[in-house]
């Protein structure tokens, strides 16, 4: 008996700190020289005026070979606007200059570097879909996740 109670309690602590981490306004993701961020999905509290995310590279490989940002926008918009930053260029941070399309972005970083970008979280509309990304070319196609404003 005292084993249920332990796991059910395990279970509402486990949950409130989900709960937790819904409500804070910044993420850290991480991406390494494997071209990869390490989480598919980020969660924004609406009770957050902004949010910041924190994009940090954990490998070694420099920003010209492995390079890494964090793009966001629409789902329906990322192929787009990841086509488009490739033609921008590697001094454009691979994001078109002034693409309404992208609601935030970081600068490109190398291995061993970080990046952060804050932004209000009235960009952000609840039931719409939105992709994370990053724009070096080549890497949407594995280093993509989904962005939700919590309900």
């Amino acid at each position: 008996m005292m084993k249920k109670y332990a796991f059910a309690l395990a279970g509402l602590l486990m949950a409130g700190a989900q709960f937790a981490q819904a409500d804070e306004c910044s993420f850290t993701l991480k991406s390494n020289d494997a071209m990869q961020f390490d989480q598919k999905a980020i969660v924004v509290a609406k009770t957050c005026k902004e949010f910041t995310l924190n994009l940090a590279h954990t490998g070694t490989l420099p920003k010209t070979v492995m390079g890494h940002n964090w793009v966001l926008s629409k789902a329906d918009d990322a192929k787009a606007v990841a086509s488009e930053g490739i033609a921008a260029g590697v001094d454009n941070q691979y994001v078109k200059p002034g693409d309404a399309r992208v609601i935030a972005f970081t600068k490109l970083i190398g291995g061993g570097e970080t990046a952060s970008v804050t932004f209000p979280v009235s960009k952000l509309a609840a039931g719409t879909a939105y992709t994370f990304f990053c724009s070096f070319p080549g890497h949407i196609a594995i280093m993509q996740g989904s962005l939700t404003l919590a309900p």
